[in-house]
């Protein structure tokens, strides 16, 4: 079983992961679509997919860590 401050690392790390490899994309989609953004605010946009992304991962992680725990307990 995974601990909650595991799952909190393991989400981090793959929502950072998430964030570098989002902001260097958004740096070549918007302009290849024509979109207007500013360094700041592709800041701001990746940094809210960031917290969005991070919030998703943790629950979905502890979600599957309390079925595993249910399946366990039911055997």
């Amino acid at each position: 079983m995974q601990s909650k401050k595991y799952s909190r690392y393991e989400s981090l790390t793959n929502t950072i992961t998430g964030l570098v490899l989002s902001f260097l994309v958004q740096i070549i989609i918007y302009p290849a679509l024509n979109i207007p953004v500013t360094l700041s605010q592709n800041i701001f946009i990746t940094f809210v997919f960031l917290l969005v992304s991070y919030i998703r991962s943790y629950t979905i992680r502890r979600i599957f860590n309390s079925l595993r725990e249910t399946n366990q307990t039911e055997k």
